[in-house]
C-alpha cells in the first residue's frame, strides 16, 4: 500500500526520535538534524498527492504500518 521509500523514511524517523529522547541522548545536534531532514521527506513524500494518499487517516494507517512492522507483527497488504 505505501511506497517503499516512505515506510523507510518513516521507521528511520521513529528511531531517530526515539534515540533524541533516551536520557541522555549523545550527539543531540546530528539527532535533530537528522529528525527534521526525515520529517520533511515523510512530510512531503509525493504519495501524499496521490488518490490513496490524500486522506489524513493515510498519515495515521503509515505510523501504524510502519509500528507493527517494528513489532514485528503481520500487516495486511
Amino acid at each position: 500500500m505505501f511506497p517503499h521509500d516512505l515506510v523507510r523514511a518513516q521507521h528511520d524517523w521513529n528511531r531517530t526520535y526515539a534515540a533524541l529522547a533516551a536520557p541522555r541522548p549523545g550527539n543531540t545536534t546530528v539527532l535533530r538534524r537528522r529528525l527534521l531532514r526525515l520529517s520533511v521527506e515523510v512530510f512531503w513524500h509525493p504519495f501524499w498527492s496521490t488518490g490513496r494518499g490524500r486522506s489524513p487517516a493515510a498519515r495515521v494507517a503509515l505510523r501504524q504500518h510502519v509500528h507493527a512492522q517494528e513489532q514485528g507483527e503481520v500487516w495486511p497488504r
